[in-house]
């Protein structure tokens, strides 16, 4: 076992990751003011915004802008709402070109790029497979049959997917049915963080179902700490301060054997937990999810080429090993 691959130990201390000080970030920086917090429901999750609140401050009013967010990024883009962007399109014949938002674009676009560099390990056009395995609306009372598999993956497959970026419009080919909950969410908090700023709130902690936007500093000048899903303790806990940065985790410590392999069609069985932090809570959100779907193995060669910072807990001969990619790692002050 390499030096970077731990069996997992309870016993071990907290482990500390700090990226480098933004001196920019500062700018607004107020040690008198007041952390307040807001929170609520929304995807199927729980959201919360903790700030330093700024003078002259409407909690009710930013409240307001924070529900008439979610409620546009769900009509755009949500695959349990019947009559989204996203389902609309997934009911139209192939071959239309359908007009739809930028940010829209930009998810989509976003998800393509992944798929492409993850060899399909990460796909945006997942829908039937989703709903095939009743992780979708509607439930299923049993396991899919191969034959039904197959054919999911035949009409399937982030390829079947067309998009103009520049003009706002994508375009399904065959049967393939976007899904885009493997980034939505990312793209959610990314939004609710930019949300903030344009309302003057430069210092905060963003979280939408326990992914993590962080911006600034706390007023105390410690940053926003965030702890790295570690499932049943099976390992030492890394704490992140989330300094102009995002953090997101895949796996199936909650909802099951829920993350479906596209290039087979069936749940993965190997990533009990897969963090990633990255400049965004879209690419973090993404790269968690291919980085769970593809082998250990070329789950780490993956992360080294793309020098992303990554946490790995992985079953293994029926252990738990721990796995932290070299970028991660020389955040960490051992």
């Amino acid at each position: 076992m390499s030096a970077d691959v731990r069996t997992a130990a309870a016993t071990a201390a907290v482990r500390y990751a700090v990226p480098p000080i933004d001196d920019r970030a500062m700018a607004h920086w107020d040690q008198s003011a007041s952390v307040a917090t807001l929170s609520g429901a929304t995807m199927g999750t729980r959201w919360q915004v903790r700030y330093a609140e700024p003078e002259n401050h409407d909690p009710a009013q930013l409240s307001a802008e924070i529900q008439g967010l979610f409620a546009t990024i769900i009509a755009d883009m949500s695959h349990w709402v019947a009559e989204s962007r996203l389902c609309v399109i997934n009911r139209s014949p192939p071959g239309e070109w359908h007009s739809v938002s930028a940010d829209f674009a930009d998810v989509l676009g976003t998800a393509l790029e992944v798929a492409a560099v993850s060899g399909g390990a990460f796909d945006p056009a997942i829908g039937a497979l989703v709903d095939l395995w009743g992780y979708g609306p509607v439930a299923v009372d049993r396991a899919p049959m191969m034959q039904e598999i197959a054919a999911a993956r035949e009409g399937g497959g982030w390829q079947q997917l067309d998009l103009d970026r520049g003009a706002c419009r994508v375009r399904r080919r065959g049967t393939a049915r976007l899904d885009l909950s493997g980034i939505a969410k990312g793209h959610a908090v990314d939004r609710l963080s930019k949300l903030l700023q344009q309302n003057e709130i430069f210092h905060s902690l963003v979280e939408i179902g326990g992914e993590f936007v962080g911006r600034g500093l706390r007023p105390d000048g410690d940053p926003w700490w965030v702890e790295l899903e570690t499932p049943g303790a099976c390992a030492a806990p890394i704490r992140v301060a989330l300094h102009q940065c995002a953090a997101a985790t895949s796996g199936d410590y909650i909802r099951g054997r829920h993350t479906i392999d596209p290039r087979t069609g069936s749940p993965v069985a190997h990533a009990l937990a897969v963090s990633v932090i990255h400049e965004t809570a879209m690419q973090a959100d993404a790269w968690a999810t291919a980085l769970s779907v593809v082998a250990p193995a070329e789950m780490m060669a993956m992360a080294a080429a793309r020098h992303l910072r990554v946490r790995a807990l992985i079953r293994r001969e029926g252990r738990i090993v721990e796995w932290l990619s070299p970028e991660l790692r020389a955040m960490i002050d051992d």
